[in-house]
């Protein structure tokens, strides 16, 4: 009997030296889907044009491959609708809102960019979209480990420990037909594991589906600060974007009641000035 745990452990041992570093690295890419091949993208400056109530889709863009030496795969389709469902449900309440469609993943093609969001855009009729991008990385080593995601606004750069899970989500809202970045959100979780030699596929699994989840949580609160703030640059500067609504909407023209009589008047008197 003891013969046959100290061989089990052995083996265990060797299979860990000659597996060496452990890494799985799962992310994919709002730049990357959105602007293929440009190292440096800039921003429309087209005003985008929001009719209330807003039809909003919620989609992951296309991921990379899994790059790792002992892991399966990482997040999967049901994962994705999940989540979605999570970002989606935070903002059905919004009276603004009057749909939110999730995207299936088969709708976006890699590097699609915008003539694809077009295309989602002619087939399900939403205005807006959510894009939803994501980094996972899971290393066991006795080295430290980072993880660097770029944006678009820039570059996320997070150190971890050894048997970490760190996942790093993000939410970039966009008006299709302006291609225009209403406002962005991130979220990130840490999941600590054991230091044990050997790190077992299923502890992996269940780290990354923590991770996900997690990040989803923060993703969510961020994106609804975010909304407010958006909000709030609307009314202080009605010139950033031009607020419509559509046939038998009697909600607010922005965000609020009360602020479309607002928008109304300036449109009004900006177009009297303009026959003057």
């Amino acid at each position: 009997m003891v013969l046959g745990f100290v061989t089990a452990l052995l083996c265990a041992g060797c299979a860990f030296m000659f597996n060496g570093p452990r890494k799985t690295d799962r992310s994919s890419s709002v730049v990357n889907y959105l602007y293929p091949g440009q190292t440096n993208p800039l921003p429309l400056t087209t005003i985008p044009v929001l009719r209330l109530p807003l039809r909003v889709g919620v989609a992951f863009v296309p991921s990379g491959d899994v790059r790792d030496n002992y892991s399966p795969a990482g997040i999967t389709e049901e994962q994705k609708m999940v989540l979605m469902q999570r970002v989606a449900a935070e903002f059905k309440g919004y009276p603004f809102i009057q749909s939110i469609e999730l995207v299936p993943s088969t709708y976006l093609r890699r590097a699609g960019g915008f003539d694809n969001l077009d295309q989602v855009r002619g087939l399900l009729g939403v205005d807006v979209i959510a894009l939803l991008a994501y980094d996972q990385v899971q290393f066991t080593n006795e080295n430290f480990f980072s993880l660097t995601y770029w944006t678009i606004v820039g570059a996320y750069i997070f150190q971890g420990n050894k048997n970490d899970t760190h996942t790093l989500m993000e939410a970039a809202v966009y008006d299709i037909a302006s291609r225009h970045l209403l406002f962005r959100a991130p979220g990130s979780s840490q999941v600590q594991a054991s230091t044990a030699a050997v790190y077992l596929n299923q502890n992996l699994h269940r780290d990354s589906a923590k991770g996900f989840d997690d990040a989803t949580g923060e993703l969510i609160r961020n994106l609804k600060a975010q909304l407010e703030a958006f909000k709030d640059r609307v009314k202080q500067s009605p010139g950033e974007v031009q607020i419509e609504h559509r046939p038998g909407y009697t909600g607010g023209g922005t965000f609020e009641g009360g602020f479309l009589a607002v928008m109304a008047l300036l449109l009004l008197v900006r177009r009297s000035g303009r026959r003057s």
